[in-house]
């Protein structure tokens, strides 16, 4: 034995709800500084497979590790960015950083507090949030907001990013920005990076394997091997066209093969 330890690992994992089974027989293997995105239309399993992740969702069979452990909550290698939303709370820019750090518990001394600092304003630096730290969150852009998200996910210095639809309600400006600080986190630390998305457009160049989930049934591949016309066709089982243009890929299929938000290859914004 080598001692190797993936980032993520699950066999034989499945996940269902009642009778209905989300996924099953899934076995996925992420290493230290891989780009894995999860892509599927509602209700397919991609956030409930974070939340297993997360330690908020028990498996129906199977078994799950990340970052060495059995999922559970306040794991510290874990880094956790959320969808774009409102922020309604009077809480400035670093003290929504700093609760990625100790928001489940107080800190005490004065070296402690000074420990803390230093790591929000490393983590605020590295995601170029240094002009707005200070304001109000609920002032600031969306942007703005998910740049201190994902401040929020480094401030513990994690070894896994799960990342829940981060590009959600941005424009293709931010996606870009978003995408690049956590690429170039995966890229320096060598943090695996977990990716729930529905378009691969914003992150396609960034991604070393996709996992397409359909109805019960995925498929895991390099995104060659799976945006595929043949790959989504027996996915979907409805024809879909896949092409490709301009290093962007377009999904076209029957609209009754298809869920609604799967149109999202259909109209995505053209750089």
């Amino acid at each position: 034995m080598d001692g190797h330890v993936p980032a993520i690992s699950l066999r034989d994992a499945t996940l269902g709800y009642g009778d209905r089974i989300l996924w099953s027989g899934l076995n996925l293997d992420i290493e230290p500084g891989e780009f894995v995105t999860v892509l599927g239309p509602n209700g397919s399993g991609k956030t409930s497979l974070l939340r297993v992740l997360l330690g908020l969702q028990a498996l129906s069979s199977g078994t799950a590790r990340i970052a060495g452990e059995s999922p559970g909550r306040g794991n510290k290698r874990i880094g956790y960015v959320p969808q774009q939303r409102a922020i309604d709370a009077p809480v400035r820019g670093r003290d929504l950083v700093g609760l990625g750090l100790d928001g489940h518990r107080w800190g005490t001394g004065v070296s402690r507090i000074r420990e803390r600092r230093q790591r929000v304003d490393q983590a605020i630096a590295e995601v170029g949030a240094e002009a707005f730290a200070k304001a109000p969150v609920a002032l600031l852009s969306g942007g703005e907001q998910q740049r201190l998200r994902v401040a929020q996910a480094l401030v513990s210095d994690p070894d896994v990013l799960l990342c829940d639809e981060p590009l959600l309600s941005l424009d293709l400006a931010n996606q870009q920005v978003v995408s690049s600080l956590i690429d170039q986190r995966r890229r320096v630390a060598n943090t695996a990076v977990l990716f729930v998305t529905h378009e691969i457009n914003p992150v396609l160049s960034l991604v070393d394997r996709v996992l397409y989930l359909v109805d019960g049934r995925f498929r895991i591949g390099r995104p060659d091997e799976v945006m595929n016309s043949e790959t989504l066709s027996e996915l979907y089982r409805t024809k879909i066209d896949v092409v490709r243009v301009r290093g962007q890929i377009h999904v076209v299929g029957a609209q009754s093969g298809l869920c609604e938000d799967q149109t999202h290859h259909l109209h995505e914004e053209r750089a």
